[in-house]
């Protein structure tokens, strides 16, 4: 089934926070409700949350009781502004919203508004599949007979509305039936890998070896790392890569090993704007996800202390094998080549 649909009014996803020992959907009725699914990350995921948005918008559309367009346009733009804000390192949020924005302002009815961000998000969310499929038919190819696969955080049917983005490139190279291993990074501090992460792959019967964050250098240095797959927030015009923390690590260390790195994404995630990764905004999460961690029954941290808990690390484009997309993989030098990928999908 999807992450994310709309059912019966309401957008209605798999609550991620109880994942794996709970299957629960989370029903939001509210605009405000989807934003705080994706601030306290009930979905998560690049192309999920831009999704989550997309469905967002059309809830707030009919949670209006404007009877005139500008009105409710003015009333959108401050839901797409409370959406926007819930996450601020995944383009893909703001990138849905101004696709949906555009489609209510060409509107002059206010049902016609209505229907067309209900529609609209249906088409985005139908597309997001569609394009997963094409990356990993893409990235598959680059996945040898045999191969371990490192895989950093959790990018699967849960990070998108199906299928995956790096995860979909594993799941594509299984079902072409490539023997294929998968070490998979815990992801602390919230445990994606952990948690969501083996999930799925248990679900999808593929082989797999959960390890800790910092053990991935060592299977790299000893040889049991053939490529590294990983996904993406945002990717900047030069190839510079914003991903979940613990990402620049492992692109220095598959660097030093000789062992491809390639980061895996939809063109959504491109954002052409933004010259490097220096000025990707870096969402910095609440300090209990470090200090409320328990040990034996215990806080693992004393109360008080100072933390820094940054959600993303910026991979530098040098240490960058290649970006998968849908449209093809992006080779450097990288300001052409995503460029060229991102107009291919317009």
């Amino acid at each position: 089934m999807r992450s994310i649909e709309w059912h019966s009014g309401a957008v209605r996803m798999i609550d991620q926070r109880l994942l794996p020992t709970t299957f629960q959907m989370l029903e939001c009725k509210t605009h405000g409700d989807v934003a705080e699914a994706i601030r306290d990350m009930a979905i998560r995921g690049a192309p999920a949350i831009g999704a989550a948005a997309a469905f967002g918008l059309a809830l707030a559309a009919r949670e209006s009781a404007a009877e005139n367009r500008d009105a409710l346009l003015s009333e959108l733009h401050a839901a797409a502004d409370t959406l926007k804000a819930a996450r601020p390192t995944a383009v893909n949020l703001a990138w849905a919203l101004s696709r949906m924005m555009r489609l209510a302002e060409r509107e002059t009815e206010p049902s016609a508004i209505r229907a067309a961000l209900l529609e609209g998000a249906q088409k985005l969310a139908n597309n997001d599949v569609e394009i997963n499929r094409q990356l990993g038919a893409h990235g598959a190819a680059l996945i040898q007979e045999g191969d371990t696969v490192l895989h950093h955080c959790n990018t699967g049917a849960l990070a998108t509305v199906d299928y995956g983005t790096a995860l979909g490139v594993i799941r594509t190279a299984h079902e072409q039936g490539k023997k294929i291993h998968v070490l998979v990074d815990e992801t602390r501090p919230r445990l994606q890998g952990a948690r969501l992460t083996t999930w799925e792959l248990q679900e999808l019967d593929i082989p797999f070896t959960l390890i800790a964050d910092n053990a991935a250098g060592h299977f790299m240095r000893t040889g049991q790392v053939d490529i590294v797959l990983v996904g993406a927030d945002r990717v900047a015009a030069n190839g510079d890569v914003a991903n979940k923390i613990g990402t620049y690590k492992l692109a220095l260390a598959a660097h030093d090993n000789g062992i491809p790195f390639y980061p895996c994404v939809p063109t959504s995630t491109v954002d052409l704007s933004l010259s490097s990764g220096d000025i990707i905004p870096i969402e910095e999460r609440p300090a209990e996800e470090l200090t409320n961690v328990t040990y034996q029954g215990q806080p693992i941290a004393p109360a008080g202390i100072d933390v820094a808990n940054p959600a993303f690390d910026v991979t530098p484009h040098r240490y960058v094998t290649g970006i998968v997309t849908e449209n093809g993989v992006a080779y450097p030098p990288f300001s052409a080549a995503l460029r060229h990928m991102v107009d291919s999908s317009t």
